[in-house]
Parts: structure tokens; C-alpha cells; sequence
């Protein structure tokens, strides 16, 4: 039996040696060849750092540290690519399967898929078909702001097609089920405690999508979702194939107005259940400029609130030529119409009720946050009424409410005839009445 023994041993190495050599055979030497024919193909420089092979615990193939782009436009920290060792001798081979770890996509390679996934216009058939794709800790880097990191599961059909596909936040607060379907890929998202990663950061407590997506865009045609302490109901169509491009139409109710007033517009006090219709879209080269190319318009209604750093009925009751500053406004009903773009505001159509105060007008947010504007303030006190022309000055975190100059000057007239007290209010109604009866408008100079 020594001889068996003679010939075992060295076997037993043999295969020892087999099994682990892979580990360390570097396939490095091919590294310029390949980086020259993907940079050809993709129009881009590509550089990869180390290309290795094992056999265990199945044949495969690791690529490490590959970059695609001038500015590192595209980066993948490992991939690990499984063929069919059967398919291997015939005319298509097969991978079994591709996993990547650590995708990072910038904003200027999003652009750039839609004309790299073109699908092979040649009768022969294709030399490699991929079964399946699995992307770990994936990121989209859109510059200020970033989606993920995120899992992607994807299987492929046949003739290279995606098939189903499921994305999860590795948070786990988002997952989606993407499908084939007769017209692109069928989306169905749900997320809960979500913020939205691009354009203003809006939380939702609860958000469910369906929608239809294709390479190039998506259209949203029912979202849901609940968001502070209401409901938001519509639909969204998203463009990614130069730029980013938003439109949609949303149905608001009951939602508290005070968080998304001051996500939308830092600065901005008023608190109140808001209910709107908004109408908004924006085109923008990146995420990051989507914000300053959005444009909103919307009816609204505000109930039961309080519009803070400013009181009207003292503004309205008290003429100070320097304008009221401070103080607050609580209302049963705010309602207007807002027009949203170039990062200022418009309301116009205002109307407050507010028990003994009502007031109409309109008022403009430049995009620097300076308030203009003429406010109409009507104020009942012991049966009688007095209606009071406000301008609207300041800023919007110091508002300011002052006469205006036909009113003070009928104040002074009046004050002038028939003393102060009576005649003062009498002459700056007059004063008043005058300047709305010849549509003068004096907003101070600042």
C-alpha cells in the first residue's frame, strides 16, 4: 500500500494547489486592451485597477476599482461576473450572472445611459447574454443632493431584455417592483417615513406610486400619499434623458401648512390646515438646479391659522408712518391664489376672515425674500366698520404694514379740521377712499 501512498500525497497537493492557485492568478496583463475597447465603445475613458479569477466556489471572474468618464462619471468598487462554463464553446455565452458592489452614478452619467443601452441593431446573434444583475449599496449622485445608497435585483430575459426588477433602500424604507410591460415597465413603490431626495425636502409619512416607466422617463399616474397630518393625491411625469424634467398636478388636503411653508420657502410664518391644487414643473440641467426651475400655481385655502410677524387690525387701527412691525394675525380662513417660479411668489387674490377683521389684496415675495403688495384691511368694532389701504413692505421674516401716503395725508387734513381722534380717522378714510377711487398706489421706497 506505500505505493498508493506515494501517489496519493502528491495527488492530495495537486489539488490543494489547484483549488487555491485561481485565487492568485491575475489577469492584469489584459487590463489595456479592455479599457481600450469599453472607452471605444462608450465614448469615454475607463479605467480599471485589477481583473482576478477563481474557480471557488464557482468559476468567476472579480474586477475591482473601474471608473467610466473625464470626472469619474460612473464608479464601481467591485464586480463579480459567474458564466455558464456549458456556454462557453457556443456561439452566444452566457453569464450566469453579474454582481456589482458600490455603483456611485453622477448626474452627467444618467444623461448618458439612455444612448448606451441602445440595443444591438446587427441580424447575428449576440455574443454574451447576462442572466441576471445584482447591484449592492448602489448611489445616485445628483451633487447637492444623492439618492440611495440602494439594492437592485434584476433578471433578464432571453434576448438580453430587462425583465422583473425590485429596488430597496438599504434602509428599507423604499421598495419598488418594476415589471415588463406592453409600453415600458410597470412601477409599484411604496415607502414610509421617506424624504424626497431631489427638489425640496418634503417628508411622507406614507407614499404609494403606480405608474409606467421607459429609459428615458416615467409617468407617475397615481400617487398617494399622507404627509403632515393630510393627503396628497395626483399624478407625476419625471424626463431624465437630457437633464431632469418634472410635471404633474397634485390634489392637497387638510395637511398642516406651517413644515411645508417653510421647506418650500425658509422664512415663511403661517401655520393653518392648508387644502390646494397645485399645478408646478421644472426643467433643469441637474437635481440640484430643479429647485430654482420650479414653477407652482395653485387656488388655496388655509383654516383656522396664524400669520405670524404681522398684526393687521393694529396696523389697520394705528397709523404709523414707519409701518407696524411684529405681532400676529389668527384668521378662520386665509384663501388666494399662488404663483410660484424663479424662486419668487405671487399671491394674489388674497382674502382673511378673521371674526371683527376682514382683508383682501395682493403681495409679492422677490426672490431675495423683499415683500411689496397693497393689503385692503376692514375692521369692525361696537357696529361700526372702517376700511384701512396697507402697503406691504420689509421682508419676509420682518414684514412690515404701513399706510398709504393718500391715507396719511386725508389723516393729517383731518386731523388739521376737526382735531385729532375723530378727525384724524375721518380724514384717513377719506384719504383713503380717494386714492382707491383713482387707483393711485405709493408703496414706500426703501
Amino acid at each position: 500500500m506505500k505505493w498508493l501512498k506515494r501517489i496519493l500525497i502528491p495527488l492530495a497537493a495537486l489539488l490543494v494547489i489547484a483549488a487555491v492557485l485561481p485565487f492568485f492568478i491575475s489577469l492584469n496583463d489584459y487590463i489595456p486592451r479592455i479599457e481600450k475597447e469599453l472607452s471605444a465603445k462608450l465614448q469615454e475613458p475607463v479605467s480599471i485597477r485589477s481583473i482576478k479569477f477563481a474557480v471557488l466556489p464557482r468559476p468567476h471572474v472579480t474586477v475591482e476599482g473601474i471608473t467610466v468618464g473625464t470626472t469619474d462619471d460612473i464608479k464601481l468598487g467591485k464586480v463579480l461576473v459567474t458564466p455558464d462554463l456549458f456556454s462557453l464553446l457556443q456561439s452566444t455565452k452566457v453569464i450566469e450572472s453579474i454582481e456589482i458592489d458600490s455603483l456611485a452614478l453622477t448626474q452627467k452619467a444618467i444623461d448618458k445611459i439612455a444612448a448606451w443601452v441602445k440595443p444591438d441593431t446587427a441580424d447575428s446573434p449576440p455574443q454574451f447574454r447576462v442572466a441576471s444583475i445584482r447591484l449592492s449599496g448602489a448611489l445616485l449622485d445628483f451633487g447637492k443632493t444623492s439618492f440611495g445608497p440602494f439594492d437592485v435585483r434584476v433578471n433578464l430575459k432571453d434576448g438580453g431584455e430587462p425583465g422583473d426588477a425590485s429596488v430597496t433602500t438599504q434602509d428599507g424604507k423604499l421598495k419598488a417592483l418594476i415589471t415588463p410591460g406592453k409600453s415600458g415597465y410597470l412601477i409599484d413603490a411604496s415607502a414610509k417615513s421617506w424624504t424626497l431626495p431631489v427638489g425640496p425636502a418634503i417628508a411622507f409619512d406614507d407614499i404609494a406610486i403606480k405608474g409606467v416607466a421607459t429609459l428615458g422617463d416615467a409617468d407617475l399616474g397615481e400617487v398617494s400619499a399622507k404627509l403632515y397630518g393630510g393627503m396628497a393625491t395626483g399624478k407625476i411625469t419625471i424626463g431624465w434623458r437630457k437633464g431632469l424634467q418634472v410635471n404633474g398636478n397634485l390634489a392637497v388636503s387638510q395637511v398642516e401648512v406651517q413644515k411645508v411653508a417653510s421647506i418650500l420657502s425658509p422664512g415663511t410664518h403661517v401655520s393653518g390646515k392648508l387644502s390646494a391644487k397645485p399645478v408646478f414643473s421644472a426643467s433643469a440641467a441637474s437635481a440640484a438646479q430643479l429647485m430654482n426651475a420650479l414653477r407652482l400655481e395653485t387656488p388655496f385655502t388655509v383654516q383656522n391659522g396664524t400669520l405670524y410677524g404681522v398684526d393687521i387690525q393694529k396696523a389697520a387701527t394705528n397709523l404709523i408712518k414707519q409701518g407696524a412691525a411684529g405681532g400676529e394675525t389668527r384668521f378662520e380662513q386665509l384663501s388666494g391664489y399662488l404663483v410660484m417660479e424663479h424662486g419668487g411668489y405671487r399671491f394674489t387674490q388674497l382674502k382673511i376672515a378673521s371674526g371683527t377683521l376682514a382683508a383682501d389684496g395682493d403681495v409679492n415675495v422677490s426672490p431675495k425674500k423683499d415683500l411689496t403688495g397693497r393689503i385692503n384691511a376692514q375692521v369692525k368694532a361696537l357696529g361700526t366698520s372702517s376700511s384701512m389701504p396697507l402697503n406691504v413692505g420689509g421682508t419676509l421674516d420682518a414684514p412690515l404694514l404701513y399706510p398709504t401716503g393718500g391715507t396719511m395725508a386725508g389723516a393729517a387734513a383731518g386731523t388739521a379740521l376737526l382735531g385729532p381722534g375723530f378727525g384724524t380717522t375721518v380724514g384717513a378714510k377719506i384719504g383713503g377712499w380717494t386714492e382707491g377711487l383713482f387707483g393711485k398706489n405709493d408703496e414706500k421706497k426703501r
